[in-house]
């Protein structure tokens, strides 16, 4: 250590002349770098430092490689040896500028630091061995665990219990350090020296654990983890879930785990091979180990803390404090410029999706799905302080091989901060975060989960009608709410998990049974259902058309790899254009507004009516699914107002997740049909060929099957009658005598004239709806045959005067 880093300092100590050189050369860098130029950077950067009072200096090692290539590589190799020195170059270059920073508010030395970034090569966990301890690396990894910030003892003063002796400046080297002899020559004490708080420095400090990607694991390897040791500045720089690259050094530090079991390792202190008896106490802590007994382990020293998606060049498209001004700052001209000229391209939200999941062949609608759902809406808060959720939720449900898992597998690859995780293998607390002690202070802490490790990001949840019930139910705050919230072991905490949710599940029975709702086809409760905005269902069906295509596109795709993918938009113009967009707030219109009340009522009609059969019902969470997919089509025209059309396509969207059951065509001229034209002619007059004809798709030949019309045709004729009839008794009461056949059938021509086109649609859409009138009365009961006479007397009137009222009995569904 350099005896002029310890003012004070009155035992003698050897000097260390390359380290003083170091020094030397290291403080003409920070003065005269880049040479021949009169604008310093790190002149000015002292003054950016005085202002936010900070202590540490940033510096760029392709600077020091340009001006003193030798000095660069003495720093690369022997870091940790020359860190002392490096940080009093820097002292001493700012002292000289400012001369009041030399000391702080308690009048001790004022401590500064530095920080080396942009290095040449970056290091995964995987390679930090012995080789590389003192060396200045460079490692990125995903934070997994953060610890509370902690002080820690960089420099101790010590007070000999013996002689009242003041050791100053006693460096601590990762663990508890005290003066191994009292300083006084004429005090042999060794070991009784108590700690001056007021006098000594601490610094904060927090502990980091990463994780390696799942893209670097060998094959059959377990992911690695490293702890990450933070001090001063950079604490509070990392939080769990992000993806970061770490600057520093690769550390040696004692393995104290072993201490920390209950009462501590204790041993009976031998004198002379014998017991001393009961009254000896026993001896803890490190000095009672032996250099076989206490274990170290690797710990990785850090200074700079980077976002990956900084370092190497990804696009973090939901950056949490990202304004339209800063973003538009970081770009260059060229960017700025394209950015303007894909938000003028009238074509733009077909061309986006396009260019979303390019691998993929067809799917449109998902991809509108998932593009609306990288825009997102906009967070709001209640003036009672509730948070309203802005992500937008999709899932994706359908048969094996349809490319669910591919379009999580893209959204994860196209924002940084993402998580893909699959439902059977996840656990409640894994989603969400557990409680875990840490081995080395005993002490309980928060471990993120998938969820807050993709805080304001997507978390990706494949398989996920495969998770038990006990787990969704876990999911229920952090998909609404967006928090989490935890009480366990002494910890009470509400954690922040404001993520979407991008699901794939499958059906119940491995294929979609399109006669089935969608809450009869997935193993998913109606709360979780509910809370997702969007749902897409994608059926494996067999069209000559569409596996020419889709086996074209694939064999080209092995065949040409990239350039059989043609986009208009790169990833990382999606991303920026995201970026931008994500900054902007727009806001309800009036008439927007109004054209969300109408259509919210008509969804919440047509399910009430019970026509449509929807999968889930309509409630309220759809209304709020239609505000933010409508700001989210806001965001990607760049408008910061929500307008009708976007509010209508938002509907569109909305309705393609509320999935009509599909039901077996209903027969009509069968055997009812048989018995009314019977008993409309004599009883001794044979029965001839009906004469009952439908449109082109149910019309039966001579002798051929029943006719048969499509369930939603038959629902919808069905429902039209039966309510007309309901409105006239209304209306009318005991006067009302019921209409013939013939009414009817005139009344529906007329009301749905508009969707006729000519005489010869009106003629087969009235024998529809006479054939309809049959299977209502002689099959499904809805309507009463109230014709007067007796029965053989009826038999006489034809089919068209025959008199039909609502059955009392028969509800409307």
């Amino acid at each position: 250590m350099d005896a002029t880093a310890l003012p004070g300092h009155s035992v003698p100590m050897v000097q260390d002349d390359e380290g003083q050189n170091v020094k030397r050369d290291f403080g003409a860098f920070l003065r005269e770098y880049p040479t021949g130029e009169d604008d310093k950077p790190y002149v000015n950067e002292i003054d950016e430092m005085k202002e936010r009072d900070e202590t540490t200096m940033f510096v760029n090692y392709n600077h020091v490689v340009n001006f003193n290539e030798e000095l660069a590589n003495t720093i690369l190799t022997h870091y940790y040896r020359y860190e002392t020195f490096l940080r009093g170059a820097v002292r001493d270059f700012i002292i000289s500028k400012y001369p009041q920073l030399e000391r702080d508010d308690k009048d001790h030395p004022r401590q500064f630091y530095v920080a080396f970034h942009s290095l040449p090569i970056v290091d995964n966990i995987r390679a930090l061995k012995t080789d590389k301890v003192g060396r200045l690396t460079c490692i990125y990894g995903t934070v997994v665990r953060t610890s509370a910030v902690h002080p820690e003892l960089l420099f101790g003063t010590f007070r000999c219990e013996d002689c009242g002796h003041v050791i100053e400046h006693v460096a601590q080297d990762f663990r508890y350090t005290e003066p191994t002899k009292c300083r006084n020559s004429a005090c042999n004490n060794a070991r009784q020296f108590k700690l001056l708080i007021d006098q000594s420095q601490f610094v904060d400090f927090q502990k980091v654990r990463i994780q390696e990607s799942a893209d670097e694991i060998p094959s059959g390897s377990m992911p690695r983890s490293m702890d990450i040791i933070l001090r001063h500045d950079a604490v509070e720089k990392a939080k769990a879930g992000d993806k970061v690259a770490f600057t520093g050094t690769l550390i040696v530090i004692p393995d104290v785990s072993q201490l920390s079991g209950s009462g501590g390792r204790t041993q009976m202190e031998m004198n002379g091979g014998r017991r001393e008896g009961y009254s000896e106490q026993g001896i803890t802590g490190l000095k009672a180990l032996g250099v076989r007994d206490l274990t170290y382990k690797l710990a990785f020293l850090a200074t700079t803390v980077q976002p990956q998606d900084l370092k190497f060049g990804v696009v973090n498209i939901r950056d949490e404090g990202a304004t339209t001004e800063s973003v538009i700052a970081e770009m260059t001209e060229q960017e700025r410029q394209k950015i303007l000229q894909m938000k003028e391209d009238p074509d733009l939200y077909r061309k986006m999706t396009e260019s979303i999941a390019p691998t993929v062949f067809g799917h449109d609608e998902v991809k509108r799905g998932v593009l609306l759902m990288l825009f997102g809406g906009v967070h709001k808060t209640t003036t009672e302080g509730i948070g309203l959720r802005g992500d937008i939720n999709v899932c994706i449900v359908g048969d094996p091989s349809t490319a669910k898992s591919h379009f999580l597998k893209y959204v994860t690859e196209f924002v940084p901060r993402s998580v893909y995780t699959s439902g059977k293998a996840s656990s409640a607390a894994g989603l969400t975060a557990a409680v875990v002690k840490d081995t080395d202070s005993n002490e309980f802490f928060i471990e993120a989960g998938a969820l807050m490790l993709a805080d304001n990001g997507i978390c990706c949840i494949d398989e996920f009608d495969k998770m038990d019930q006990k787990d969704q139910v876990a999911i229920h705050e952090a998909m609404e709410q967006q928090t989490i919230s935890i009480t366990k072991a002494g910890i009470q905490a509400t954690l922040n998990a404001r993520t979407s949710i991008l699901a794939a599940a499958n059906p119940i029975n491995g294929r979609y049974d399109k006669s089935k709702p969608l809450r009869s086809n997935i193993a998913m409760t109606g709360p979780i259902m509910s809370r997702f905005d969007l749902f897409f269902v994608i059926v494996d069906e067999c069209n000559e058309v569409t596996d020419y295509n889709i086996a074209r596109h694939i064999t080209s795709m092995h065949r040409l790899t990239d350039s059989a993918v043609d986009t208009v938009y790169t990833t990382e113009e999606l991303q920026k254009y995201i970026k931008f967009a994500r900054t902007l707030n727009p806001q309800v219109t009036p008439e927007a507004a109004k054209v969300m009340v109408r259509e919210y009522q008509r969804l919440r009609q047509g399910d009430s009516s019970g026509l449509n059969k929807s999968s889930t019902r309509i409630t309220v969470r759809q209304l709020e699914s239609m505000i933010r997919l409508s700001e989210g089509l806001a965001r990607l025209h760049c408008d910061d107002q929500v307008r009708p059309d976007y509010v209508r396509e938002a509907c569109r969207l909305l309705r393609k997740s509320i999935i009509h059951v599909e039901t077996d065509d209903v027969q009509l001229g069968s055997e009812e049909q048989q018995d009314l034209q019977t008993r409309e002619r004599a009883p001794d007059t044979e029965p001839s060929e009906p004469e009952a004809h439908t449109d082109s798709q149910a019309q039966p030949e001579d002798g051929a099957q029943p006719a048969s019309v499509s369930y939603e045709k038959y629902r919808q004729v069905a429902f039209q009658l039966v309510h007309h009839l309901q409105s006239l008794e209304e209306s009318e009461g005991d006067s009302f005598q019921g209409k013939t056949v013939a009414q009817l059938i005139s009344w529906y021509l007329a009301e749905n004239e508009e969707e006729l086109a000519d005489e010869a649609a009106v003629l087969r859409e009235a024998e529809l709806v006479r054939l309809i009138i049959r299977r209502l009365v002689a099959t499904d009961g809805a309507l009463l045959d109230v014709t007067s006479g007796t029965e053989e007397e009826r038999f006489e009137v034809p089919e068209d005067d025959h008199v039909l009222m609502l059955h009392p009995n028969y509800v409307i569904e």
